[in-house]
């Protein structure tokens, strides 16, 4: 058996014809079943598309590399269950292009930081971060509340999501820009916002409810972080590895 071994281990060619047969049926293993479903990730009741107000917070996010310090991503692990939430499924990423996973803090993970603050709180903490959490190494971003939101192109970044897999409708693209402004005017209709998109927070995130910023669109996208899907009846111990 030895002898046969060294045999193939002394013929650079027949051994890199062996190793390129044995990678070829690994591969075949773990790719050909891929094409008998349709879906990789298990739908979660709850998860939909972003709103447009939020979705363009989440450009801002990527924007200013929020990411490179925040992952979106909870483990399934006793001290990561414990102290933000229930771990991340996969559903909830699905329609994030790219999604927000990570493997690198240096804040805390913001998967599941959708109302756990209050609006006040999140425009304070984006303005002054030491003023809210004395220890923070977080900068400053003030500055969004100076901006004015740019919104023009709203409708075709829905549709260009719809492209690579985004369940967008007609009437959520139509409707984009009315959409966007209704969420942060706290004096609008928002019961065809929310038939839309449930569970969106509503209303004035950066204290200046006359006027549209990127932190309005910011915090809209952080509010919603993590409330899509409801846990409530899922035990803390059922998360727990």
């Amino acid at each position: 058996m030895i002898q046969r071994h060294e045999i193939v281990e002394k013929r650079a060619f027949l051994l890199a014809i062996l190793i390129l047969i044995t990678v070829s049926i690994g591969g075949i293993v773990e790719i050909v079943p891929l094409f008998t479903i349709e879906s990789t990730i298990e739908p979660v009741k709850g998860v939909r598309p972003y709103s447009p107000l939020e979705l363009a917070g989440r450009n801002i996010y990527i924007r200013e590399g929020c990411y490179l310090c925040h992952s979106q991503m909870i483990r399934p692990f006793r001290d990561e269950v414990e102290r933000y939430g229930p771990y991340s499924l996969a559903a909830e990423s699905m329609y994030d292009h790219p999604f927000q996973w990570g493997s690198k803090r240096t804040g805390p993970d913001l998967a599941r930081v959708g109302g756990k603050y209050s609006n006040e709180w999140q425009a304070a903490h984006l303005a002054d971060p030491r003023s809210v959490v004395p220890e923070s190494v977080m900068p400053p971003y003030a500055f969004l509340r100076e901006r004015d939101l740019g919104y023009d192109n709203i409708a075709e970044h829905l549709r260009t999501n719809r492209i690579v897999g985004v369940p967008y409708t007609d009437e959520m693209i139509e409707k984009a820009a009315e959409d966007l402004r209704a969420q942060a005017d706290p004096e609008a209709d928002h019961e065809g916002l929310l038939a839309r998109y449930p569970k969106a927070a509503v209303g004035d995130f950066d204290g200046q409810p006359n006027r549209l910023t990127e932190m309005d669109a910011l915090i809209a996208y952080l509010q919603i972080l993590g409330r899509m899907v409801d846990f409530t009846d899922i035990r803390t111990e059922d998360l727990i590895q």
